[in-house]
């Protein structure tokens, strides 16, 4: 499971809400070990955020947006 979340005001920083074509709030970005593996897209629910983080992370990691 992930080890670090980081929180990003993309109203501070809004070169990263560019970068990676932020557009919802929130949005939460997948990496394990430095590289990206995909968009987490799920209903805000512990249990549903852990399985399918679980089934992205198992995934080939993917381009960067």
């Amino acid at each position: 499971m992930a080890a670090h979340f980081h929180e990003v005001d993309v109203s501070e920083a809004t070169g990263v809400a560019r970068y990676f074509g932020i557009f919802h709030l929130p949005t939460i970005y997948l990496y394990r070990s430095g590289r990206f593996h995909a968009e987490l897209q799920c209903e805000a629910r512990p249990g549903t955020i852990r399985a399918v983080a679980a089934h992205l992370l198992a995934a080939p990691a993917q381009d960067e947006p």
